[in-house]
């Protein structure tokens, strides 16, 4: 059996077929552009296997409610000539396959999952955050996602601003200062003047960032209490996670058991940034069992 997994990002997609082992078989990546260019790329690219259901996940955000009509659609995205873009409507015509649509931040979640338990290890929920050009959030609870009305925007909730901060205004353009305004990459450039990989992890800057990634693991840990936090991205790193980790029990206060802070706040099990084509396997082929 071969099944399909669509990565699709704000920079590049990433298409994938793999086996109900989840093993990819095949992948090509190429940048997004419009929409009327990308999806053709993607079209063309699985008309060339005999796949059985495909996974797409997707940045947004993305209307997941089975019964509204824009379903299947990228809706009041940031990026240019994405919105109100039938990602969904567009593939159906042509790959007339069960697909599952999801976001790309569920869509890592999930393969974190599969892949915690195909390593033994005894969780039941998690929350997976993405720390890269913009940020997000996407939680699992016994194997299933986290909202109905819509997908949750983890990377927009509020926090409370580092005293050696409070000058920076942050960078998203419908809040300022939420969390994405605040940690995601293009905010080292603001800052700084400099890409991220350019600054060394001595830099205050660093502290400053870690401290509002902390609170992000704080809420969802007071709010949901999962087995575990998950962060991957290119802005996240271990040396990032162990301040992320040192902040995150200072403002904890031992207030609720956690456990071992390297096992509870983590990087991907799933390497190279694979979280998400795991995932899509695993929901694809979900989504052709049911």
């Amino acid at each position: 059996m071969l099944v399909g997994s669509i990565e699709a990002g704000g920079t590049k997609f990433v298409c994938a077929v793999g086996d109900e082992d989840y093993r990819i078989k095949d992948s090509v990546h190429f940048p997004t552009t419009t929409p009327e260019e990308t999806l053709r790329k993607t079209i063309d690219y699985f008309k060339k296997f005999d796949v059985e259901a495909i996974g797409i996940a997707s940045f947004g955000p993305i209307e997941l409610r089975k019964n509204s009509p824009k379903y299947g659609y990228i809706t009041k995205t940031p990026k240019p000539n994405w919105e109100n873009t039938d990602f969904v409507g567009t593939l159906k015509k042509e790959l007339n396959v069960p697909m599952f649509w999801t976001t790309d931040v569920n869509g890592s979640a999930y393969g974190e999952y599969v892949m915690s338990t195909l390593s033994n290890e005894k969780i039941e929920s998690l929350v997976y955050y993405t720390i890269g050009t913009g940020v997000g959030g996407g939680a699992i609870k016994n194997g299933e996602f986290v909202g109905t009305v819509g997908h949750p925007e983890m990377g927009h909730t509020l926090l409370k601003r580092h005293p050696d901060d409070l000058d920076f205004k942050g960078i998203c353009p419908f809040h300022g200062d939420c969390l994405e305004g605040l940690v995601a990459g293009p905010t080292f450039d603001a800052r700084l003047g400099k890409p991220g990989k350019d600054v060394p992890q001595s830099d205050h800057v660093w502290d400053i960032m870690a401290y509002y990634v902390a609170q992000a693991a704080l809420q969802v840990t007071l709010i949901l209490r999962p087995d575990k936090v998950v962060f991957g991205g290119g802005v996240v790193s271990e040396p990032f996670l162990d301040k992320v980790r040192a902040q995150f029990k200072e403002l904890l206060n031992g207030y609720v058991e956690v456990g071992d802070l390297k096992k509870y706040i983590t990087m991907p099990l799933v390497k190279d940034n694979g979280s998400a084509t795991l995932g899509d396997f695993a929901l694809a082929i979900r989504e052709l069992q049911e």
